[in-house]
């Protein structure tokens, strides 16, 4: 297992596309648009490779000063549980401390929060409904 950052519009980004459109938007009936996608230009992108096979990913996009927010993050069905999220999340950390930043945020699924608690993160909102199902706002200091 790899983890490493991805550049924007290569191979690797291509596989990550791919990924989450089929375990993030595919089940809700939805779609990335050209724009979305290029918005992510300037995002830290994150993938976990086996060989040159994508298993896991996530992005980060900066928020506010200091903050950076965890999106998109997906791991093959598969290998859920088997601590590819949680390697994912702790390369995500480490690099958000390497540049300077002091705290990481999430829309996380509510399905997903007792995953992200274990990993000392605390939910910060009520209920709201983002892409049709419920998430928290969820939130973390480095």
């Amino acid at each position: 297992m790899a983890i490493k950052v991805i550049d924007h519009g290569s191979d690797d980004y291509k596989q990550m596309i791919a990924l989450r459109q089929l375990l993030l938007r595919k089940p809700l009936g939805l779609n990335f648009s050209d724009d979305e996608l290029a918005e992510e230009e300037s995002d830290i992108l994150i993938g976990c490779f086996d060989e040159d096979k994508l298993e896991g990913c996530c992005l980060l996009t900066e928020s506010a000063p200091g903050v950076l927010r965890l999106r998109q993050m997906a791991v093959i069905s598969g290998l859920q549980g088997k601590g590819v999220g949680r390697a994912i999340l702790q390369f995500a950390e480490n690099i958000a401390r390497d540049r300077g930043y002091k705290k990481m945020v999430m829309h996380a699924r509510k399905t997903a929060t007792g995953f992200y608690e274990k990993l000392g993160y605390t939910i910060m909102s009520e209920e709201f409904i983002e892409v049709s199902i419920p998430h928290y706002l969820m939130e973390k200091d480095l």
